[in-house]
């Protein structure tokens, strides 16, 4: 009769080994969730922060009375300092467009990005972390 060949009880040994790699990977997410945030917040202002500045509800409500291509003046009166300076990029062939970017106060993983084409304001949208 053939019997088994006798090894220790490997077991232990193998929970044990399991529950490292689980510790482990937990650990490592943490380390990438909070990362990623961060990168998140390099992506939308890579330069020119001026932190602290962020946008009240009361900023946010002028701001949507403002009709499209009405004064950038105007607009950057009601909304004042903005958290940062994106780059400028073209939309329109030969136009080339101003961002700029503004952390909310109520909902502080929401950007509003304001949008300016020479000296009118030209809309905005919200960006989400």
């Amino acid at each position: 009769m053939h019997h088994p060949p006798d090894y220790p009880n490997l077991m232990p040994l193998l929970a044990g080994g399991l529950m490292f790699i689980f510790v482990a990977l937990l650990i490592d997410m943490r380390g990438t969730l909070s990362s990623t945030r961060v990168d998140r917040q390099s992506e939308i202002c890579p330069n020119n922060v001026t932190s602290g500045n962020l946008l009240s509800e009361e900023q946010l409500a002028r701001l949507l009375t403002v009709p499209e291509r009405g004064s950038k003046t105007n607009v950057r009166s009601i909304l004042q300092a903005p958290y940062c300076e994106l780059s400028s990029l073209q939309i329109r062939a030969g136009v080339a467009a101003e961002r700029e970017a503004y952390l909310l106060a109520v909902e502080p993983e929401t950007w509003l990005i304001v949008l300016y084409e020479g000296d009118e304001y030209a809309g905005f949208q919200f960006r989400f972390q």
